[in-house]
C-alpha cells in the first residue's frame, strides 16, 4: 500500500450519529442498572438469589421506548409478579417522552412555534415527530404557572399599581369570540416592577375588573398611591368601589390617541403634537396654561378633540402630584408595551384559541416570560428627595 494513499476522514454527520449512537447506548445501560436495583428493592432478592426474606418474584420483562433529546432508546424494563414493574421514580408511570423533550416542546411552544410546526421541530431534535394533541397535553403543564401566579401571595405594599387590557380571540361555547385578556403590575417600594395578575374574561367590563382586583386585595394588595390605566369607565368603576382612597391616573398615551382621533386626518399630527405639549408639560400650572391657548387656537377648529381632553384633563395630570423623577413612567402604561406587542405576536400565529384555558395558559407563560428580568432590575427610584416632597406639595 503506498504512503500517498490519502487518508479518508469520516462525514461530520457520520460522527455525530456515532456519538448520538453511543450516548444513547449509555443511557440505556444506566437506566437499565437503575430499574434492576429497583426490581431487587422491591422483591427483597437479587436475581438467582435464594432468600427467606424474599417478597415477590421475578416476571421476566418487556421493552419500553422512551423519546429522548438523543432519539429514541428501547429501555428493558423488568418486572415482577405481584408488584408490576418499577420506573416510577427514573422514567414516570406511562411517560413515553423525557422530561427534557417536554420542557423543549413548552419552550418552543410559548416561544412562538405553532402546535402544527412543533412537530418538524421535534423531528428535527429527535427524530421523531410528534402530534398535535400531544403538545395540547403536554403545553397543560403550564396551568401549574396560572395557578402559582394565581395564588401567590403579595407580601410588599404596591405604590402604582397599572392595569391595562388586550383582546384576542379564542373558542366559546362552539363559537370564536372575542374576549378580553386583564393584565395588572405594579411597582413596590423596591421601584421594581412585579407582574400581579392575567385574567381572561368574557369582555372587558367593571365585573371582570372587580374579580381581578378582588383577587389582588385577598392575596395581600396594600400601599397603593396611584391607579395608572385608559379610559374604560368599567375600570375606573371597579377601581373606586374597591379602591375608593386611591388616586386615579389616566393614561396619556391613550388619551392623545383619543383627542387625536376626534380631528380631521389633516390636522391630526398637528393636534397630537399639541396635545403631548399639553400632557407633558413640565409643571401642572403650564399644563393647564397650554390646554387654554390649545382651546382659544386649534381647539375652535377641532371642538371635538377640544372636548375630549377637557373632560378628561384633570384625571391625565394627576401624576404631578407625585415626585418629579416618576412622572414619565406612572402617567401612562406604556410599561406594558413589551409585553402586550409578545402577546399579539403569539395570537397572530395561533390565530383562534381552542378555549379561554388555553388562552390563559399561554398568555400567562409568555408575560411570565417577558417580566422575569423585571426582578433584576429597578424601574424607578423610590427615594424620595426633599425636593421631591416640595414638588409634591406645591403641585
Amino acid at each position: 500500500m503506498s504512503n500517498d494513499t490519502p487518508i479518508e476522514f469520516p462525514e461530520r454527520q457520520d460522527v455525530q450519529e456515532d456519538l448520538r449512537a453511543l450516548f444513547r447506548g449509555a443511557i440505556r445501560f444506566t437506566l437499565e442498572a437503575y430499574l434492576e436495583e429497583e426490581l431487587v428493592e422491591m422483591i427483597g432478592a437479587g436475581r438467582y438469589q435464594r432468600v427467606t426474606q424474599r417478597r415477590d418474584t421475578r416476571n421476566g420483562s418487556y421493552l419500553r421506548r422512551l423519546l429522548t433529546g438523543l432519539g429514541h432508546i428501547d429501555v428493558s424494563v423488568p418486572r415482577s409478579r405481584e408488584s408490576g414493574s418499577p420506573g416510577g421514580e427514573s422514567l414516570g408511570r406511562y411517560k413515553r417522552r423525557s422530561e427534557d423533550v417536554d420542557a423543549a416542546i413548552c419552550e418552543a411552544y410559548v416561544g412562538g412555534v405553532s402546535t402544527r410546526g412543533m412537530g418538524r421541530v421535534t423531528e428535527a431534535l429527535t427524530g421523531e415527530a410528534v402530534k398535535r394533541s400531544t403538545v395540547s397535553r403536554i403545553t397543560k403543564r403550564l396551568d401549574e404557572q396560572v395557578e402559582q401566579l394565581r395564588r401567590a401571595p403579595i407580601t410588599e405594599p404596591i405604590s402604582y399599581l397599572y392595569l391595562d387590557a388586550t383582546f384576542l380571540d379564542a373558542r366559546w361555547a362552539r363559537k370564536v369570540e372575542n374576549v378580553s385578556v386583564l393584565v395588572a403590575y405594579g411597582i413596590g417600594r423596591d421601584g421594581k416592577r412585579q407582574l400581579l395578575a392575567v385574567t381572561v374574561g368574557a369582555h372587558e367590563s367593571e365585573e371582570s375588573w372587580t374579580d381581578l382586583l378582588q383577587q389582588l386585595l385577598e392575596r395581600g394588595l396594600s400601599g397603593v398611591r396611584l391607579v395608572i390605566g385608559d379610559g374604560h369607565a368599567g375600570l375606573w368603576k371597579a377601581v373606586r368601589g374597591l379602591l375608593p382612597e386611591v388616586k386615579h391616573q389616566r393614561c396619556t398615551v391613550h388619551l392623545i390617541r383619543n383627542v387625536q382621533a376626534k380631528a380631521p386626518q389633516r390636522l391630526r399630527a398637528r393636534v397630537a403634537r399639541e396635545t403631548v405639549g399639553i400632557l407633558h408639560a413640565p409643571s401642572l400650572a403650564e399644563a393647564k396654561k397650554r390646554k387654554l391657548a390649545f382651546e382659544q387656537g386649534l381647539g375652535r377648529e377641532v371642538p371635538e378633540a377640544a372636548a375630549c381632553l377637557d373632560a378628561t384633563f384633570s384625571k391625565a395630570t394627576t401624576y404631578y402630584a407625585f415626585p418629579k423623577k416618576h412622572w414619565r413612567r406612572i402617567r401612562s402604561t406604556n410599561g406594558l408595551e413589551r409585553l402586550h406587542g409578545e402577546v399579539k405576536r403569539r395570537i397572530k400565529k395561533i390565530g383562534a384559541f381552542p378555549d379561554r384555558a388555553s388562552a390563559l395558559r399561554l398568555i400567562t407563560a409568555v408575560a411570565l416570560q417577558v417580566t422575569a428580568i423585571w426582578s433584576d432590575r429597578r424601574y424607578l427610584d423610590m427615594s424620595e428627595s426633599a425636593d421631591d416632597k416640595e414638588n409634591e406639595q406645591a403641585a
